[in-house]
């Protein structure tokens, strides 16, 4: 199995979001999955640019020449695509955003309808599967509602949603032993990813509170 993780954190490997990222896919690894980080803030991607030759003039090819081709065969060679991203205004952020645009290519100029809903149709069968990671540094749940609904479309089997998600990187040392708790529920999601479904106990601690939201905003001092 090949899981591959676009990781839209405009603080790429230093993230909060790379932390939950790193256990997910250590647990996939350790179930042998071969696994690939994808930072997209370290590659090169222009904005699309709506032309639509991908679909009219070179079906397939962007007119942009960037770092798109090898990003499209990785997409269209893993098993498991996982979009990676921190929350920003309420939904992804703008290097994940550019990416998701830039998957034009995949689709055709033929729409699709679904019960009343309208999509393009895809170029060929998707066979991927998709799951999210997402961790917001606010607390509470309502700043992923934009996001769930961004990513419907693609029917995730997994979403992992972290809130007070400043949590995830602190030395302290008490902190630290709830959020390596949390990181162990996440490395058996990526275990469990591999070996068959998500368990209910795993998916339980994966939704696991980090602190009470009284004690986290006096912890980020916005109170």
């Amino acid at each position: 199995m090949k899981i591959t993780v676009f990781n839209g954190s405009p603080s790429g490997r230093n993230s909060a979001t790379n932390v939950i990222v790193n256990s997910f896919l250590e647990g996939a690894e350790s179930a042998g999955a071969e696994t690939h980080n994808v930072f997209l803030c370290e590659k090169h991607i222009e904005h699309c640019s709506g032309c639509f030759s991908c679909w009219f003039k070179t079906p397939g090819k962007c007119v942009h020449n960037d770092d798109m081709p090898e990003l499209l065969n990785l997409y269209n060679s893993s098993d498991i695509v996982c979009f990676a991203t921190p929350v920003y205004t309420w939904n992804y952020t703008a290097y994940l955003k550019n990416f998701i645009d830039r998957l034009a290519p995949l689709k055709s100029p033929l729409v699709n309808e679904d019960n009343g809903n309208f999509d393009l149709a895809d170029a060929k069968p998707r066979e991927q599967k998709f799951m999210v990671i997402a961790n917001c540094g606010f607390p509470g749940d309502n700043n992923f509602e934009v996001m769930r609904n961004s990513f419907a479309c693609c029917h995730p089997f997994l979403e992992i949603y972290r809130n007070c998600g400043k949590l995830l990187k602190s030395t302290n040392e008490d902190i630290k032993r709830i959020v390596n708790e949390y990181l162990e529920a996440v490395q058996n999601a990526g275990y469990e990813t591999v070996t068959g479904e998500i368990s209910e106990e795993t998916q339980k601690r994966l939704d696991m509170p980090l602190m009470s939201v009284t004690d986290y905003i006096k912890y980020i001092g916005m109170g």
